[in-house]
């Protein structure tokens, strides 16, 4: 509890304890006139400088939180981009056959025979446009063998696979693909060629 005391015009403060009181028991003394408190300006002036002071912190830290943010969601989509174009790419150069399909080059038929065993292998990635993901599924003898989720946040946008249609013998596919995750996005293109004898 704090009590004011006019002293030549001005305002002042005083609290204090006595020693070896409880602190939580404060009591009011009276001031002499040598004595001076804190002023009504002067604890102004200290809230005032604590707001400024506690408002600078809190915009540094948001934007610390914010660039944290933007920063993940970055390396999540370049981590997206980059596992699609790995799995694309090993499987276009085992790949005998390689058709582009649609108007982006999806769906994407791949399909080889494996010399060891003689059976036959078909991979079809497909771009699933409402829910923003590439898939893979693989077939051995034209029986379904599995369907793995390969990358997340793909859009149909930025993403395709050029030229359409059979790739002729010794041709290059370009697959392009792109990530967005928030506000941040990761576009990569991949030239593959497939192994020779197609």
């Amino acid at each position: 509890m704090m009590k004011s005391q006019t002293i030549n015009g001005s305002s002042r403060f005083v609290v204090s304890t006595k020693a070896g009181t409880n602190p939580g028991q404060m009591k009011m003394k009276n001031l002499r006139k040598d004595q001076r408190g804190f002023s009504m300006m002067e604890l102004l002036m200290v809230i005032a400088l604590t707001g400024i002071i506690t408002a600078a912190i809190t915009t540094a830290f948001f934007q610390v939180f914010d660039m944290s943010t933007r920063t993940a969601n970055h390396m999540i989509a370049v981590t997206q981009v980059q596992q699609a174009g790995k799995l694309v790419s090993e499987d276009i150069m085992e790949a005998q056959n390689v058709i582009a399909g649609g108007g982006s080059g999806f769906p994407l038929t791949l399909n080889w025979t494996d010399w060891g065993t003689n059976n036959t292998h078909g991979v079809i990635y497909s771009l699933d446009v409402m829910s923003r993901i590439l898939w893979r599924s693989h077939y051995v003898n034209l029986v379904l063998d599995s369907t793995t989720k390969v990358a997340e946040q793909i859009g149909l946008d930025g993403t395709d696979c050029a030229p359409l249609g059979l790739l002729p013998p010794g041709a290059t596919l370009n697959f392009t693909v792109t990530a967005t995750v928030g506000d941040e996005s990761e576009t990569r293109v991949y030239q593959i060629r497939p192994r020779p004898g197609t």
